[in-house]
Order: C-alpha cells, then structure tokens, then sequence
C-alpha cells in the first residue's frame, strides 16, 4: 500500500478531507497514493497535521514506500 494513502488510513480521512487539511486538491492527494512524488511544502504539512491529530509520523514515513517503488521500476 503507498504510504500516503496508508497515512490517510490511519488519520481516518477521506481523500477531501486530507487535500482540504494540506490545502490541496483531491484530485493531487489522488496523484500521491498513485504514486507522483509529494512536495516536500506539502509533506511537511501531511507531518505536522498527523502528529498534530495524534498520528506520530515523519518525512521518512511520507517518502519511504514511494523510494521503493520508485527502485523497483
């Protein structure tokens, strides 16, 4: 599973609910659980709202699974 829509998962949120809170489109957050790189701006939001909603994560958490995907194609 890609590790923002993991993330997201785990926050309980739908894909609106997340882009409204990274002030985003759904149709991006879309794009990162499929894959396109997330921008570090809009990382370090994802980081800060998760842990602010009680969700301990860091960059290495957003980046991890799409460096693997990335390695394997």
């Amino acid at each position: 599973m890609n590790a923002i829509r993991s993330i997201r998962n785990r926050l309980g949120l739908t894909q609106q609910a997340l882009a409204q809170a990274l002030d985003v489109t759904q149709g991006n957050v879309s794009l990162y659980e499929h894959g396109q790189e997330m921008p570090p701006k809009v990382a370090r939001r994802l980081v800060a709202f998760a842990n602010q909603m009680g969700t301990r994560i860091t960059l290495d958490d957003v980046y991890a699974v799409q460096e693997a995907q990335q390695e394997a194609a």
